[in-house]
């Protein structure tokens, strides 16, 4: 009982700051920026977003057979297409209550492929894992290709406390010498509280990460993160088409916006607020105005949206249906 509204007050929590974010960003804009806002959206082409959608099903296709090699470590073959379904109707439960897709997706799995709820739980907790290993390859990777920019981006940002210091090579010294110490600390931290829940969650973190090391299809597997990323990444890129202040903007810009957005999604249900702002920074940190800068975060986020609501509300039309006809269809062929 206590667990449960725990849940519900940090879904709150997180919903309100969300909401708040919103407010704030339409609060910090003049009357004339929020109707050339509202012009900026209406004006948007809305033909790309033809391709914006398809791409999206994509993304939700791949990961549902990304997950069927997970399900294979354990003995599960669920169809494709029941696969499918359950990861949309996962996501339509997230964006009710966060968390609660990976529950939601194993129960309609294990319910329409006759199979055991807490074997595919494991698979969940390598899978998540295995995401955000990936987000942070990602984000090194939007470093990388992007040093110079977002060097000054982040330099402009923490001006302040560099004023602190005579020179940035002290900064520099600093940051290296808590990273080299902070590696022995948390493992002697790690080894002290490996029991609690913290020390559980990163257990099974770990774990799920060196199970999908281990599976034999392991270059599928990969194969598949590869083009769910990807698919992730043409969408924005695509996007960007959608307004003539960002149409100019190149697919490195792309992979920053998807490492930011990715963070907003992460932090409040659905992204709703955080997603828009992070968006919307960082294109105004790549030159693009105030206003078609958030008019893109919010074209990008009911989308992205919109995308989970029409499949995961199909999804949840049409598992019954299909399944009745399979298995009576079965049932016909055994007769």
């Amino acid at each position: 009982m206590k667990k449960t509204i725990f849940t519900i007050l940090k879904y709150l929590l997180f919903f309100g700051l969300g909401i708040w974010i919103i407010y704030h960003m339409l609060h910090q804009l003049s009357d004339q920026q929020r109707i050339e806002l509202t012009q900026a959206i209406k004006n948007a082409n809305a033909w790309y977003l033809i391709p914006i959608f398809l791409i999206g099903f994509l993304s939700h296709f791949f990961r549902a057979i990304r997950w069927r090699y997970l399900l294979e470590t354990v003995d599960l073959k669920p169809s494709v297409t029941n696969t499918t379904f359950a990861v949309l109707i996962g996501y339509i439960a997230n964006m009710v209550l966060p968390r609660a897709g990976e529950v939601a997706k194993c129960t309609v799995l294990a319910k329409y492929e006759k199979a055991p709820v807490h074997k595919m739980i494991g698979t969940i907790v390598a899978e998540r894992a295995f995401d955000m290993v990936c987000l942070l390859v990602i984000a090194a990777l939007a470093f990388v290709l992007q040093a110079q920019f977002l060097g000054t981006y982040l330099s402009a940002k923490t001006a302040d406390m560099q004023a602190k210091f005579e020179h940035s090579k002290v900064l520099l010294i600093i940051l290296g010498i808590g990273a080299v110490v902070a590696i022995p600390v948390a493992i002697m931290l790690y080894k002290k509280y490996e029991n609690s829940k913290i020390g559980q969650f990163v257990k099974e973190m770990l774990g799920g990460i060196f199970s999908i090391i281990r599976m034999k299809k392991r270059w599928a597997f990969l194969g598949y993160t590869v083009l769910i990323w990807s698919m992730y990444l043409l969408q924005l890129w695509i996007g960007f088409w959608c307004l003539p202040e960002t149409a100019g903007l190149s697919l490195t810009t792309a992979l920053v916006v998807l490492v930011y957005g990715s963070i907003g999604m992460i932090v409040t249900p659905g992204g709703i607020g955080l997603y828009t702002l992070l968006v919307a920074q960082m294109l105004v940190a790549y030159s693009v105005p105030e206003v078609p800068a958030q008019a893109f975060g919010w074209i990008a986020w009911v989308a992205q949206t919109a995308v989970i609501l029409v499949l995961g509300l199909g999804s949840l039309l049409a598992i019954q249906p299909y399944n009745r006809k399979r298995y009576g269809q079965a049932a016909m062929d055994t007769a």
